[in-house]
């Protein structure tokens, strides 16, 4: 039985192969026109051109796009010079470290009326490393095909087609470890970790990404080496985690941030949400119920993977260790935990670079995930509807997937009774939606007509006038310039 069990075990290794080569046929065929175009030039001038690394991943997993990776033992200087009068487009924004960048459009298929547009990198043969107490890796020119893919993260990105003869490279069993769905490096781990530490972040985004799983040993050297990650700009992780979060599967590269020790360096506030439990002080696992969220707030969505939702989704409850209590009665509390949720998010952002306007949308999220709760079951009134699409904003329909994703009880009848509390809530909205401009709540004066009714200056109690008039529209609706106005004046009387 063994030897059999074996043999079936070859079988569909091998089947799997045969299908990921059939696969990458078609894949590159699709792109010949362009790639041999382009590896003729650079033969005719004496140098060699090879799709590699993520190109020839996906040309082997049948995803391949338009963006396509190449290496060459061609100079910088010189890929520029064959690139320029071929190429659409060309930029050198990343010839620091031996790539430049080119854009081409080509006949797509049999069709020369239908054309596509690729994205081009076109690197040259390198090593890098970085040194112990420096944030930028130090490039090196190599001078081989097998030594550049050596230096790769892993195996399933150290193969190459040589060009323009389609002839397979392959010295690390990166096909074998793509029909496993295994990451593994062509070194050791530890070698391929010291050189980039950002590899090990890569490492989580491609189990998130391609659904595979990362050896044992390439685990271990991440536990073992996690604190260099910490010599790594911010912008790079947080260009790593955002396409980790962006991913089909981001439990599965959080979980294993979290178990190596990498999120403690990146992102400790999610370790944190792991909060003891024993017999006296039963309460949520905050951490399985984030990622939880997370994963219910995709299934909400009706779009392309939205970072917003999904930060939102993942952070919303990281100021819950700082706010826990014990309470007598044996209950555990979290009090105003979403105000400092939304602290804690902001800093958190910041630290990682984030663009403002992102970090003012998450930590808002964040901030009104309770929103909904502190309403109640009950009828809404007119009054609290308006608030909460004016608190919300912009972000309102954000704000009904993160409160929906939010319910993850096992109680079916509270689970039933929160959904149908807010389906109401949102057919409210839209009702008042068709009577009222919900979407831009103004008062029925504006500040010039506050200063022409109670003859005032430019000013502070211009605004305070105003201030109290998006109240009463808010508590009231819409009432009209006549009631407005005398309400307006009945207050201003009780000022003055």
């Amino acid at each position: 039985m063994p030897n059999d069990r074996k043999d079936t075990n070859a079988r569909q290794a091998t089947s799997e192969l045969s299908q990921a080569q059939q696969l990458a046929v078609g894949e590159l065929l699709r792109v010949s026109p362009i790639a041999d175009d382009l590896a003729t030039r650079f033969a005719e001038a004496g140098f060699t051109l090879v799709l590699v690394g993520g190109s020839v991943r996906d040309a082997l997993l049948g995803r391949l796009g338009n963006d396509l990776d190449f290496t060459t033992d061609a100079r910088p200087e010189d890929v520029l010079r064959l690139v320029r009068p071929w190429a659409d487009a060309v930029w050198d924004v990343g010839i620091a470290f031996g790539t430049v960048g080119c854009r081409k459009s080509a006949p797509s298929g049999g069709d020369a009326s239908v054309r596509r547009e690729y994205q081009l990198e076109i690197t040259t043969y390198r090593s890098e490393a970085y040194d112990r107490d420096s944030r930028k890796p130090e490039v090196v020119y190599g001078d081989s095909l097998e030594e550049d893919l050596r230096r790769r993260d892993f195996t399933v990105n150290a193969m190459g087609v040589a060009l323009p003869r389609k002839e397979f490279v392959d010295p690390h069993n990166g096909l074998a470890d793509l029909a496993r769905r295994v990451l593994r490096t062509p070194g050791t781990p530890e070698e391929s970790f010291s050189d980039d530490p950002l590899r090990m972040l890569r490492a989580a985004r491609f189990a998130a990404q391609l659904g595979f799983t990362v050896s044992e040993p390439v685990r271990e050297a991440m536990r073992g080496m996690a604190e260099r990650i910490d010599i790594v700009s911010a912008e790079r992780v947080r260009d790593e985690l955002n396409k980790l979060l962006l991913s089909p599967h981001p439990r599965q590269g959080i979980t294993l941030l979290v178990e190596t020790g990498l999120a403690d360096r990146v992102v400790p506030e999610i370790p944190a949400l792991r909060l003891e439990r024993d017999e006296h002080h039963r309460h949520k696992d905050v951490y399985e119920h984030s990622l939880t969220v997370l994963e219910q707030a995709i299934d909400l969505e009706d779009g392309p993977p939205d970072l917003v939702l999904r930060l939102a989704a993942l952070l919303h409850d990281i100021g819950k260790p700082k706010t826990r209590r014990f309470e007598g009665d044996g209950r555990v509390s979290f009090h105003h935990h979403e105000i400092v949720g939304a602290k804690l998010t902001k800093q958190r952002m910041a630290r990682l670079k984030y663009p403002n306007e992102l970090i003012k949308d998450v930590s808002r999220l964040v901030e009104l995930h309770l929103r909904f709760h502190g309403y109640g079951t009950g009828e809404w009134t007119d009054s609290a509807v308006r608030r909460y699409v004016r608190d919300a904003g912009p972000l309102l329909e954000r704000l009904h997937k993160l409160t929906r994703s939010d319910c993850t009880t096992r109680n079916k009848r509270k689970a039933q009774a929160l959904s149908r509390a807010y389906d109401s809530l949102e057919e409210r909205i839209e009702r008042l939606k068709q009577q009222e401009e919900l979407d831009a709540i103004r008062p029925d004066l504006n500040g010039n007509d506050v200063m022409e009714i109670l003859g005032l200056p430019p000013g502070p109690d211009v605004g305070r006038a105003y201030r109290f008039l998006l109240e009463l529209r808010l508590e009231k609706g819409p009432l009209g310039r006549e009631a407005a106005e005398a309400a307006l004046k009945e207050w201003w009387a009780e000022q003055s």
